[in-house]
């Protein structure tokens, strides 16, 4: 469709749009990450604590994807999109007058549902517009916005007042002018009955794709676990390293996100395979350079091991949907896709949180990041073994 109803956006416009959404709703899942040391300061809790009010984001994402990931399909994208923008905004005002831990925990909650059920709409209409940018777009956005979020929050923490506040109040209004893009933006799908029936969540494994999953799950447990650690704890592990600046605990996250939506790139057309062992030869060389930095105090050191981790953060999910998505039917892909979905949140949310039990309990900041980065080392492993037997048991 090559032209715009009058007064609606054209296709173009309205594909930069919904990008743009999704950076922004990644982006305000990321803000809170530099401030997590100050709410840590000002109501005296744990790091334990920190990485709760972390994972109960993960949570919420997961049980909104798995419910209203599908609404925009019977609603429209449209209503979706400008419901999940208010349900976002409120997020954003509660904490900006959040007053203790529980106002985080509701905030971080109403954002994760309102990302969960944004992302289902916003990817839909990107792939209603055009499948190939569409999808380009699918990939390479939250990268984007879980970046330059952490990084915009750390450089308004440091350079400029309100720490605690102005960063949302810059969220809400960019929130605002998008909602008036949604309102001018045309409809991209006919609405259809069934809205009710689509939020049962559908989560089945057809035969087809059990061993493919059970080889890929170690290393989507292993990225998205290594990305929720460096999420929650990787400022506070930097300034542990050395007393610095908020603005690099940001870059932690900024350079992490960054290598991996580089990744995404290079390898968009590369075969399963190699996208996998690219991404876990960069996993156990970024786990090994980050023990090492960790060890010896090296600043420069933990942001190549970062650099490493981005992209097997990247390569790894990424060659685990090009690994399992192809052996399923059209009709089992949603609901494979919501598996692996669960992998994901499960792996973002829970090891952090033992993280954030092990720094108070265990060794401290420094041990538990050695300890972590074995862990995904091990199951970075396990992977490769698993990829090695299903490479033997396909050419037998």
């Amino acid at each position: 469709m090559s032209t715009a109803a009058p007064g609606r956006l054209s296709p173009g416009v309205a594909l930069f749009l919904l990008a743009s959404i999704l950076v922004s709703f990644v982006a305000a899942s990321a803000a809170p990450t530099p401030l997590y040391g100050i709410y840590q300061e000002r109501w005296n809790f744990s790091p334990t604590t920190t990485t709760v009010v972390f994972a109960v984001y993960a949570v919420a994402v997961l049980a909104s994807l798995l419910t209203f990931g599908k609404l925009s399909d019977h609603l429209g994208r449209r209503p979706v999109l400008l419901v999940t923008i208010a349900v976002q905004a409120l997020s954003l005002v509660i904490f900006i007058l959040a007053n203790g831990v529980a106002a985080l925990l509701v905030a971080r909650v109403v954002q994760g549902l309102a990302t969960g059920a944004a992302t289902g709409a916003v990817g839909a209409a990107m792939l209603d517009i055009n499948r190939v940018r569409g999808t380009l777009a699918n990939s390479i956005t939250p990268g984007i916005g879980t970046g330059f979020g952490a990084l915009l929050s750390a450089l308004l923490i440091q350079f400029l007042p309100a720490p605690t506040r102005l960063v949302y109040v810059v969220l809400l209004v960019i929130l605002a002018i998008q909602g008036i893009g949604v309102v001018l933006m045309r409809e991209t799908v006919t609405p259809m009955a069934g809205a009710l029936r689509s939020l049962r969540p559908d989560v089945r494994l057809p035969r087809a794709a059990r061993g493919p999953v059970l080889v890929v799950a170690p290393v989507v447990f292993a990225v998205w676990a290594l990305a929720g650690f460096f999420l929650a704890l990787g400022p506070a592990l930097v300034r542990a390293l050395m007393n610095t600046s908020i603005v690099v605990g940001g870059l932690v996250v900024f350079v992490f996100s960054l290598f991996g939506t580089i990744a995404i790139l290079l390898l968009r057309n590369a075969a399963a395979r190699t996208v996998m062992l690219t991404a876990i030869t960069a996993l156990i060389i970024g786990m090994i350079i980050t023990v090492v930095s960790v060890t010896v105090e090296s600043i420069p050191a933990f942001f190549v091991g970062l650099a490493f981790g981005g992209v097997g953060f990247g390569g790894g999910f990424q060659g685990a949907l090009k690994t399992v998505m192809p052996l399923v039917e059209a009709h089992e892909r949603a609901s494979v896709l919501s598996l692996l979905y669960i992998i994901c949140y499960v792996g973002f949310g829970l090891p952090t949180v033992i993280a954030g039990f092990l720094v108070v309990y265990g060794g401290g900041l420094p041990q538990t990041a050695n300890e972590y980065s074995v862990a995904v080392i091990l199951l970075a492993l396990v992977a490769l073994l698993g990829l090695r037997r299903a490479r033997k048991a396909s050419a037998g």
